[in-house]
């Protein structure tokens, strides 16, 4: 099991099962979304995902047509992104979980686009644009 919450404590929800590698998205929606460099999300089953306080706090923005960004209107931390077309799978923001976090990066995706000030130094495999599914 796994907890974790928005910045304010005013969202708290829980993940049960082992967490999937972390992905790292380079494009210019996360990069503005998360306002870093990049994004880190980590695809959750929607049944595994459980919130636990803060359900009218939650708000959300369609950054597209069929995404939605689910933030805390308190704080606004960024909690998860989720498809139309894939409700049975969140993107679950990997820096609200609570640590000890038990996965770790896995590869980068939209790295065409990914910020000229910082470059990843790191062996993680790289795609230019969409992971591979």
């Amino acid at each position: 099991m796994h907890t974790g919450s928005c910045l304010c404590g005013a969202v708290r929800f829980e993940v049960e099962g082992p967490l999937a590698p972390i992905q790292l998205c380079c494009c210019g929606q996360c990069r503005k979304a998360q306002g870093s460099a990049f994004g880190a999300n980590i695809p959750v089953a929607s049944a595994d995902f459980r919130l636990l306080s803060g359900e009218a706090e939650l708000r959300e923005y369609r950054s597209s047509p069929g995404k939605r960004r689910v933030f805390c209107g308190v704080c606004g931390s960024p909690v998860f992104s989720q498809r139309d077309e894939t409700p049975e799978v969140m993107r679950l923001r990997a820096g609200s979980l609570d640590e000890p976090v038990e996965t770790r990066p896995g590869f980068w995706f939209y790295t065409a686009s990914q910020a000229s000030w910082w470059p990843p130094e790191d062996d993680l495999p790289r795609h230019a644009d969409a992971a591979p599914a």
